[in-house]
């Protein structure tokens, strides 16, 4: 069993990616071909933004924003966490400082009074200027943009959309990715739109932002790449990504069906023995993974090993508590959330080619454990 099948999908597809990939090659193209245009063109059609800027991987969507906003020392960043480094490593590569953030208990996503906090502790020291927020949809699922951005109206704030984990969600029929001042995501193979190497992109409906992402993106570029009129970085996604991609997103509204189908099934399957991930009212998670909660995490992940059955642990430590980040500013009302859950979590196998059958072991084993276990310590 495959925590995530990138083979089923392969298989599904494996006429239309071998006849693009060999467009490519023939073409010779392999830079800036005519399919990353396309792909571009495509995305933003089915996200509903008026730019996508492709770039070479997730973590260059993030931090090409914070240059194009002229973000760096001094400046402070809010960011949750509970989540994977890229978010908060960005900032610390444009040299601005992350403010780390509590995560709602629910959704996963960035707390909102914890936000709202950790803005009144960095003012009120005076010692960073706030400037942006990088909200991450967790998961899959959209953070509550409708009060961030109420926040970072009032504020004066930019926000960067993390959809890294999102493409294919929404939130009433608005697709992630189009919300915020301008949205980032990676096209890493296992992401719910997902390449066979490194990707990225960025979206946005601001004409002079997204002109300066390209260039930003290419070597700061102006008329040409011999005209550099800002200093910028090389990230570009290649033309053999970018044709991929096209034969991917043609097939992710399907996928997106049949993650929702996946999802409902674990629900309603473990829903009232563990802590179950569902849709919130009038969103649509692209499930890129499936978490459940129990304080027999431990336990269970090694049985269901024993089966033969995936699962992962996201994340094992918040960032507050990384090395590398331990010394960066925290809201002021505690990170309780974010420490709690790497005790609790555990995300199991999701993907479009679940079969109902596999599905259903992995459920009736976890049902097995947990009512075996609950009757083990009642007896004792």
């Amino acid at each position: 069993m495959q925590f995530i099948d990138l083979g089923a999908q392969r298989e599904r597809i494996r006429d239309r990616l071998k006849a693009a990939i060999d467009r490519v090659v023939d073409d010779g193209r392999y830079i800036l071909g005519p399919e990353v245009t396309e792909f571009e063109n495509k995305l933003a059609a089915y996200v509903g933004t008026k730019h996508v800027v492709a770039c070479a991987n997730g973590t260059d969507a993030l931090l090409l924003p914070l240059f194009a906003a002229g973000i760096g020392p001094g400046d402070a960043v809010f960011v949750p966490s509970f989540t994977f480094a890229a978010t908060a490593e960005v900032v610390a590569l444009a040299k601005a400082e992350p403010v780390f953030v509590d995560v709602d208990p629910e959704t996963y996503n960035i707390d909102i009074a914890s936000l709202e906090a950790a803005i009144a502790m960095i003012k009120k020291e005076g010692r960073l200027k706030p400037k942006a927020i990088i909200p991450v949809d967790l998961f899959g699922l959209a953070a509550d943009y409708e009060a961030i951005m109420a926040i970072a109206n009032r504020e004066g704030l930019l926000v960067i959309e993390d959809a890294a984990q999102s493409m294919g969600g929404a939130i009433d029929g608005e697709m992630c990715g189009a919300f915020g001042h301008v949205g980032s995501t990676s096209f890493y193979p296992a992401k719910p739109l997902g390449c066979y190497g490194d990707g990225g992109a960025m979206f946005t409906n601001d004409d002079a932002l997204a002109e300066k992402l390209r260039s930003f993106a290419f070597h700061g570029k102006g008329e040409t790449q011999y005209d550099n009129v800002r200093v910028g970085i090389n990230s570009r996604l290649d033309t053999l990504q970018a044709a991929i991609l096209i034969e991917k997103l043609a097939i992710l509204e399907d996928e997106m069906v049949a993650r929702q189908a996946v999802a409902k099934r674990y629900a309603e399957g473990l829903g009232d023995i563990v802590k179950a991930a569902r849709n919130l009212d009038g969103s649509r998670s692209a499930w890129a993974q499936y978490a459940i909660e129990t304080p027999k995490r431990d336990g269970l992940k090694a049985h269901l090993g024993e089966k033969g059955i995936p699962s992962v642990i996201y994340y094992v430590k918040p960032l507050h508590a990384q090395v590398a980040y331990r010394d960066y500013p925290r809201t002021p009302t505690g990170l309780a959330v974010s420490e709690e859950l790497p005790k609790r979590i555990l995300c199991l196998p999701m993907h479009p080619y679940l079969s109902e059958a596999d599905q259903d072991r992995i459920i009736e084993t976890i049902r097995n454990y947990i009512g075996s276990n609950s009757a083990h310590v009642a007896a004792a």
